[in-house]
């Protein structure tokens, strides 16, 4: 199943300030608020919604039932890409993918266990599948 909106106000989204600098600092928290451990981001990037699905059932699949994964992002930015030799103009192509603007000390993914190390095997599973620094974080 992969991640996208049901509904959004538009279609297409302009591109935007560049992702290689969504570094801003913003007043929240960057601490846990649902787990007891968790994955956070060290550095900037896209995570598409293909990358947080895969994310979260590479955690699933090793916590099973001995916890729950709270899921902290969602891929809501719309991009857009025309068709493999089609001339210039004619508008902007249709969406292509989704994806979500990581900035860095994002919390990615929590998780509420008792199994500490099961948990961390888990996360380190996770972060081999996103393409951005990750760092595990403890409550």
């Amino acid at each position: 199943m992969i991640l996208i909106p049901r509904k959004s106000k538009f279609k297409k989204q302009q591109k935007g300030k560049s992702f290689n600098r969504i570094n801003g600092t913003s007043n929240k928290c960057h601490c846990l608020h649902f787990g007891s451990i968790g994955l956070k981001s060290l550095s900037f990037g896209r995570l598409t919604s293909s990358q947080i699905e895969s994310v979260r059932q590479s955690i699933s699949k090793i916590i099973k039932k001995l916890g729950k994964i709270k899921t902290n992002i969602f891929a809501d930015t719309p991009i857009s890409k025309k068709p493999i030799e089609v001339r210039m103009g004619k508008g902007k192509g249709s969406v292509d993918h989704w994806i979500f603007k990581v900035k860095a000390g994002t919390i990615l993914f929590e998780i509420e266990t008792n199994s500490i190390l099961l948990a961390v095997k888990a996360l380190r599973l996770g972060q081999i599948r996103l393409p951005i620094k990750t760092k595990i974080i403890y409550n």
